[in-house]
């Protein structure tokens, strides 16, 4: 029988929009036709030494009181990957400006409306520039390059291109840029050029960039939480900085090992009880479709830490483990400290003893239990 499961489509970067959109808008500030470029669209290198070709969706100049400017844009295709960025424009301007040497002078970049920028240390950028991350950088300078190899550069002359995001500033709200110290909107991204739908890349490379900022600010404890709800219940009892804060999402062993590679002191871990009792079952990788959780073996588990669920019982989910406990055991806390004891283990394991404490999330998201 057929599988029906579809097949997800993949996308590409704002730092490869960023790249098509300044090739477009040099190439149209040298003379280039907008009906052509309209038509042809421009194609763009990738760091893998492909090439992809991006339709344009806005061309435009005018003329400053510093000369001709020639804007562009193209429509973030981000695929079937749920990016919060998916459906933006993404623009770039391109303008002459005074440069030396008889071949011209440099591609100057910068961040322009909806461009976030850098405002505390650990980030791929340095504090004050345009979050605008390193390849996606190179990306444009080498698309910049190919226009003005292209079309022609008067001597003498340097190009500014400036990226911008009209949607930005809105878009960046709905991120964890400004915990980053990203201020101003949204940061302009890409190792590949390529969004894969789903991408653990794509996740885990967030947990160290979060992990950098950390340790660069001076944290020395971090908070690895499973998502907002359990994130939250967190910060309710305690007072660490907001960048302490990690979300791990389901990638747990990854963030155990990332964090004992940034030599933080101390980790919190803070999550909901299927997830909780998954990681005191020693799983690396919490999340659904690396497996189900095994509700009879997961009660096996319980029963030889000396919590009596019964066996026989069918149990369908992880929270109707947890709602028996509840109901039938009025001094349940121990019980649930037994499970947190078992996960502060499996993590100490892992970071090679760095003191870890765990934090039992309830459904209504308040702190239960801890392996304090």
């Amino acid at each position: 029988m057929a599988s029906s499961a579809k097949k997800l489509r993949s996308g590409y970067t704002t730092g490869a929009c960023a790249a098509a959109a300044a090739k477009a808008a040099v190439a149209l500030l040298l003379g280039a036709e907008v009906c052509m470029l309209k038509h042809d669209g421009v194609e763009i290198p990738f760091p893998d030494g492909s090439r992809v070709k991006f339709p344009i969706h806005y061309l435009g100049i005018a003329d400053s009181f510093s000369g001709l400017v020639a804007s562009a844009s193209v429509i973030k295709d981000a695929g079937d990957d749920p990016d919060v960025t998916n459906g933006a424009e993404i623009m770039a301007s391109a303008r002459g400006i005074a440069g030396s040497g008889d071949a011209g002078g440099a591609i100057v970049l910068k961040g322009g409306r909806g461009v976030g920028r850098a405002t505390k240390p650990g980030l791929p950028i340095p504090v004050g520039e345009p979050a605008i991350n390193p390849v996606p950088r190179k990306m444009i300078r080498e698309a910049v390059a190919e226009a003005l190899l292209q079309f022609g550069k008067p001597a003498g002359s340097s190009i500014e291109i400036t990226i911008s995001v009209p949607e930005g500033e809105k878009l960046a709200m709905k991120t964890l840029n400004a915990r980053l110290g990203i201020i101003g909107g949204i940061s302009i991204l890409g190792t590949s050029g390529i969004v894969r739908p789903l991408s653990a890349d794509a996740w885990t490379s967030s947990i160290t960039v979060a992990m950098d900022v950390a340790k660069a600010t001076g944290v020395e404890e971090i908070v690895l939480s499973v998502g907002r709800v359990s994130e939250k219940a967190h910060m309710k009892r305690y007072t660490l900085p907001v960048e302490a804060y990690v979300m791990m999402g389901d990638y747990f062993e990854f963030s155990l090992i990332d964090a004992k590679k940034h030599a933080f002191k101390r980790i919190h871990i803070s999550a909901h009880w299927a997830k909780m009792l998954k990681i005191s079952m020693s799983t690396p990788q919490t999340h659904v479709r690396h497996g189900a959780i095994d509700l009879q073996k997961g009660v096996e588990h319980l029963n030889r830490m000396g919590i009596a669920a019964p066996k026989a019982r069918e149990f369908n989910t992880a929270r109707e483990v947890y709602d028996y406990l509840i109901a039938t055991y009025v001094s349940f806390v121990p019980m649930l400290r037994e499970v947190c004891c078992a996960a502060k283990r499996y993590a100490e394991g892992i970071t090679g003893g760095i003191p870890t404490i765990t934090h039992l999330v309830s459904y209504e998201g308040e702190i239960i239990a801890d392996s304090e």
